[in-house]
């Protein structure tokens, strides 16, 4: 399934894809809300390690990170000695119409404070209630960038060989990102943005910061760049996620 998406993603492919797979990985599936283009659903497995959370496909235009997580369950990647919680496609309609915001306009991804968008109210309540993940991936794409880059949230201790070891996991297919501006931040190496658990815009919490005021010690948002091709942004981002959760495993 994943090869005929590989060069144009296809929407109305990607979940019953992905509840295959994952129903075969002994995953369950729960639908968070119902969209106009079809359920945002989550897919979760008790595993007897740390407790990691991913997501991917918040905004529409963006779909490496929803067919590398379908990659990834469909290679057997997210076995038993994790436990695991997976939301790939957060923004249905925008996948769907292949759009950054919702079909309301809004960008979900700005929307975890307000909760205005029924996306993001839901996804916010499940997040509430479950048990507080040990590391969250959010996987997102840059149409300005012509690197790989990462930000990491850190409420913990500093570990620098994580975040140098997803760079270097995505060097293959990209460079990090190089410059002294990286999406309006000062990075503190190429590649990587090591930001407060703060949003830029006050009100305009993305969901990396709603996970972190939960109390998720640490997480890395990916992004890969839009104008590359699709195949190679899918591995990028396949190979930051297995970097990632090495140090996890």
């Amino acid at each position: 399934m994943l090869a005929a998406m590989e060069t144009v993603f296809h929407w109305p492919e990607l979940l019953p894809a992905f509840g295959n797979a994952a129903a075969r990985a002994g995953f369950a599936s729960e639908v968070i809300a119902e969209t106009a283009a079809g359920p945002l659903m989550a897919w979760s497995c008790p595993g007897n390690g740390p407790r990691v959370y991913l997501s991917a496909g918040i905004h529409g235009d963006e779909p490496a990170g929803p067919l590398a997580l379908l990659q990834l369950m469909q290679a057997g990647f997210f076995t038993a000695d994790v436990d695991w919680a997976l939301c790939p496609a957060l923004n249905p309609t925008g996948l769907a119409a292949g759009c950054r915001d919702n079909a309301d306009g809004m960008d979900i991804n700005r929307d975890y404070r307000l909760q205005q968008s029924s996306e993001a109210a839901a996804h916010a309540a499940w997040l509430a209630k479950r048990p507080v993940p040990a590391l969250f991936l959010s996987l997102h794409e840059d149409w300005e960038a012509n690197g790989f880059y990462l930000y990491e949230i850190n409420l913990g201790e500093d570990v620098p060989e994580r975040a140098r070891g997803v760079i270097a996991a995505a060097g293959p297919w990209f460079p990090p990102e190089a410059g002294p501006d990286i999406d309006g931040h000062t990075p503190r190496e190429a590649g990587w943005i090591f930001h407060e658990a703060e949003a830029d815009v006050p009100e305009g919490w993305p969901e990396a910061i709603y996970v972190a005021k939960l109390g998720c010690p640490l997480s890395f948002t990916f992004e890969t760049p839009s104008h590359a091709r699709l195949a190679a942004r899918v591995d990028a981002q396949c190979a930051a996620v297995r970097a990632a959760c090495a140090h996890f495993r």
